[in-house]
This record gives C-alpha cells, structure tokens and sequence, in this order.
C-alpha cells in the first residue's frame, strides 16, 4: 500500500450535508428578520467552519453581536437536525470498510463542529473511522495544519505515509501546509474544474477510485 494513513475531509468529501446546513442556516436567518440563502449559495459558503458560514451569509455590515446571535440560533438547530437529509456519498462506507480490511488507518479532520462531526460518524460510519476530529477551541481551522499534525502525532505517522482526502481548496490548501499528499473529490461542494484551477493534482471522481489510487 502507498499510504499507512488516510486522512478525509468530511462535508462535502464522505458525506452530502448541504440540504441540513442550508435548512439550519435559513432557520437562523428567518429567526432574525434576514433572507435565506439558496443550496447554491451555501454550497459557495461552506469549507471554513460555522463562524465563517454565518458571515458570508448574512447581510454585509452586520453587527457582531447580531452575527453571534445568528450564529448560536443555528447552531441550536443545527444540533438537533445535522442529520435530516444528510447522506454518505455513494460508495463511500464500503471504502472505508476496504481500507480497514486492508489495514489502512482512517480519520476524519473538519472544520465542521465538533459534536456534529462525532455524532456524524457514529451515525453514518460507526467503527470505520479510527479518529475523528471537528472544530475545537484553541485549535486553528483548516486551512492551518494544527488538526492533521495532531492525527498524526496521535498515530505516530510520517507525512510521508499520510494522504488527505477533500473536496475543496481550503482542502487543497490544508494538504499543502501540513505537507501531505492530496487527492480531490469531484462529487462534492466544488466542481472539478475549480478544484483544478486551485491546485488539485488529482481528481477522484468515483468512490471506489480511492481504493484503486492507494493500491497503486
């Protein structure tokens, strides 16, 4: 195997959650008096944690106790409904089960929430993941490398031996500053001709492609 470690990406990469994040942020907006947001401006929002969701969502110059408000409304609700119409990719647990048989360890880094990163996995892919790591206090966010560095000092992995696995540039970006390896996904937030025209070297476009780029 090239890699002793995979590292995934989560929304957008192994799992679709644009319909849940888009309900919760409307949710947010409505509840205090502002437009909602179409799936495609969301799409075009999401990749930078909750904090940057809301601030590319709400009108331009607003307060940030406003911002703040919006922000603990929709994550309220997005605690409760994270997984309403939230799906795995197709293919995707029947690649991670490979990996494991294989003897590859995986792990999930997002800057996605933490308590809806770990209730995600257990939900959608109890046992297949051997750690999982969301957006903490004290922790930067990708694209900083803080995450990946601790998944691997928790493994005892060498860059070297380490893929990281998204969907977006801040994907692209975060492989690059932690010194990874980086494939891309084609079926996620962002289309492939972006993903190429911000640096992607390799664009997946099929699940089972995982499989067959780790075995080469």
């Amino acid at each position: 195997m090239r890699y002793k470690l995979i590292v995934f990406d989560m929304d957008g990469t192994i799992l679709d959650t644009l319909e849940d994040l888009t309900d919760s942020l409307n949710y947010a907006l409505k509840k205090s008096g502002m437009s909602e947001r179409s799936l495609s401006e969301v799409r075009e929002f999401v990749g930078n944690g909750i904090r940057k969701l809301i601030e590319r969502a709400v009108p331009a110059n607003t307060p940030t106790d406003v911002v703040d408000r919006v922000m603990g409304d929709f994550s309220d609700n997005y605690r409760q409904n994270c997984a309403n119409k939230t799906r795995p990719y197709d293919g995707i647990p029947e690649v991670l089960s490979a990996l494991k048989n294989r003897g590859i360890q995986t792990a999930v880094v997002s800057n996605k929430v933490d308590f809806a990163v770990q209730q995600l996995c257990v939900q959608y892919f109890d046992g297949l993941f051997d750690m999982a790591v969301g957006e903490r206090e004290g922790v930067r966010k990708k694209p900083a490398p803080d995450a990946i560095y601790a998944v691997l000092e928790h493994f005892g992995t060498e860059k070297k031996d380490a893929l990281y696995i998204g969907d977006s540039e801040v994907d692209i970006q975060t492989a690059a500053n932690a010194g990874l390896d980086c494939v891309c996904v084609g079926w996620g937030f962002r289309e492939e001709d972006f993903l190429l025209r911000s640096g992607a070297a390799v664009v997946l476009n099929k699940s089972d492609e995982i499989l067959r780029y780790v075995e080469d």
